[in-house]
């Protein structure tokens, strides 16, 4: 059986992009590019999947944004 992918082809086009920038030493993070350089493989990738999401390309959403919710209120319930 295929495995399904994770992530849509253009979302995979977009990090390879990214990570094409890191490896030439001109992907910047933060906003604007501001921050400085991209120093790590994970962050250049992080990056790339950042601007996938903008374009509304098929990726997971960023981890921990499913759960935030129950976990303001289990914030609230120990308070």
């Amino acid at each position: 059986m295929a495995k399904k992918r994770k992530y849509s082809k253009g979302a995979g086009k977009d990090v390879e992009n990214e990570m094409r920038r890191y490896k030439k030493g001109k992907a910047k993070s933060g906003p604007g590019g501001k921050a400085g350089k991209v120093k790590s493989r994970k962050q250049a990738i992080a990056i790339g999947l950042s601007k996938a999401r903008k374009k509304v390309r098929k990726c997971h959403a960023r981890r921990g944004l499913e759960d935030a919710p129950q976990r303001a209120k289990l914030r609230n319930v120990t308070e």
